[in-house]
């Protein structure tokens, strides 16, 4: 076919690959709170379809990173599907432009539905007897765009967790039209940058956390004081919970899978042994038979073609022998390497943890001075501006007004929303201040 990748006979290499091909899909935030407020409505509708719901659509501009295996069950290898692998974007048609498959339709469908689409294309295509699998992953959403009375209108990408106040500070925050507003655009600026931060280290402290209990062996995580003062402090938990879990079963069954090889390879071992035990009995018996044969033939009694047909017997027999150890000497050495791969595996889990336990902690310092030197820029502009007061979270922000444009499939429409709504990927922001215009 020409595009048959086989992995060498060193197991674990197998399992490491067969690791990165599990296909998951996380579904953004703003498309978990579009289906709990669907459900408030419609407490009756079956949960599957709720489920489908949930799962992110993809659009125009979407980037996808696409990895693409099969396995062989027969010979215990895995097929790598490398030219069709890589990253593609979703054309302006709505389309991916995949290699031996063409155009596949991807706008509105789930990074799971567009896998289970490529294997099956491929199976199609080729006529094979398995299931080609087919990762997914979203590598950069669409981005979205921010126009109005803003200091840097354009596009910006997306990322999860989006707030409208996020995408404006994104984009510099309220545009300076004069002096006297400065503490007022200040403080917006601040606070979008704080509430960044802020969300950003209740994630690091999560993930911290999370760390910490990989590298002691711990099973359950508990919400550190930092964290209990944030709403979403239990979502965070159990994101990483979920992970750890993930991980660690994946880190278990690639110890079990070296194990399990080092059985088969050393009960492989023990009949070769058998085996050439048996061949040596018989190159006993057959060396024997020659020799009566060279006695029989020098005093008449053989003919010559039987002498011949014994010679041939044992040298067959001495053949299959050096095979036997030959396949030995392999077995043991592919022993070696599984002990090795396994040694390998665990030092890589321990260093791995350790070195994230490190980036976090390095992340956190950095944000814990972005937020000081934030909250003492809004305390600045509060003492300095009475326009700033009025947007003080205590007060009702009735200056600034957000205006998402936002195309569901069936054409755009215009949402007034606030500072705190999620966006999704391709939405137009339109910010007006009245703060502008006084």
């Amino acid at each position: 076919m020409g595009i048959r990748k086989v992995l060498p006979t060193g197991f674990p290499a197998l399992v490491m690959a067969a690791g990165m091909f599990m296909s998951s899909t996380t579904a953004p935030v703003w498309a978990q709170d579009a289906v709990q407020n669907d459900a408030v409505k419609n407490e009756a509708a079956p949960n599957k379809e709720a489920a489908q719901d949930d799962a992110y659509r993809l659009g125009v501009m979407d980037k996808l990173r696409i990895r693409v295996a099969e396995w062989q069950p027969a010979d215990g290898s895995i097929r790598d599907w490398n030219v069709v692998s890589g990253d593609y974007t979703v054309g302006p048609s709505g389309a991916l432009s995949m290699p031996f498959i063409g155009d596949l339709d991807a706008a509105g469908k789930t990074p799971a539905e567009v896998g289970k689409a490529i294997g099956e294309k491929l199976q199609s295509q080729f006529a094979l007897r398995n299931l080609p699998s087919a990762s997914v992953e979203i590598a950069q959403f669409r981005p979205v765009f921010v126009s109005g009375d803003i200091e840097t209108p354009g596009e910006y990408p997306y990322s999860p967790n989006l707030t409208v106040l996020k995408a404006v500070s994104l984009a510099g925050g309220l545009r300076r039209s004069d002096a006297g507003q400065r503490f007022a655009r200040d403080f917006i600026r601040a606070r979008g940058d704080a509430d960044v931060s802020d969300t950003e280290r209740g994630r690091l402290i999560a993930r911290h956390t999370r760390l910490l209990a990989e590298i002691s062996g711990a099973t359950e995580l508990q919400i550190p004081e930092e964290l209990k003062k944030l709403p979403n402090a239990q979502q965070l938990i159990d994101s990483e919970a979920t992970l750890m879990k993930s991980r660690r079963q994946r880190y278990e069954l690639q110890l079990k899978a070296l194990a399990d090889l080092k059985d088969l390879l050393n009960t492989e071992v023990q009949s070769l042994a058998q085996k050439a035990t048996t061949q040596d009995r018989q190159l006993k018996l057959v060396n024997d038979d020659r020799d009566r044969m060279a006695k029989l033939t020098e005093q008449g009694l053989a003919t010559s073609s039987r002498r011949l047909s014994a010679e041939e017997r044992a040298a067959d027999l001495e053949s299959n022998m050096l095979d036997t150890s030959t396949a030995a000497l392999r077995a043991k050495q592919d022993i070696n390497k599984a002990n090795q791969d396994e040694i390998n595996l665990r030092n890589d889990w321990d260093a791995q943890r350790t070195q994230d336990l490190q980036d976090t902690e390095a992340s956190l310092e950095k944000l814990g001075l972005e937020l000081s030197t934030s909250r003492q820029l809004m305390q600045e502009a509060l003492a300095q501006s009475a326009e700033a007061i009025k947007l003080d979270p205590n007060n009702q922000d009735a200056t600034i007004k957000y205006v998402v444009v936002r195309d569901e499939g069936d054409g755009p429409k215009q949402l007034t929303v606030d500072e705190n709504t999620r966006l999704r990927p391709g939405d137009v922001i339109k910010v007006s201040s009245e703060l502008l215009m006084q």
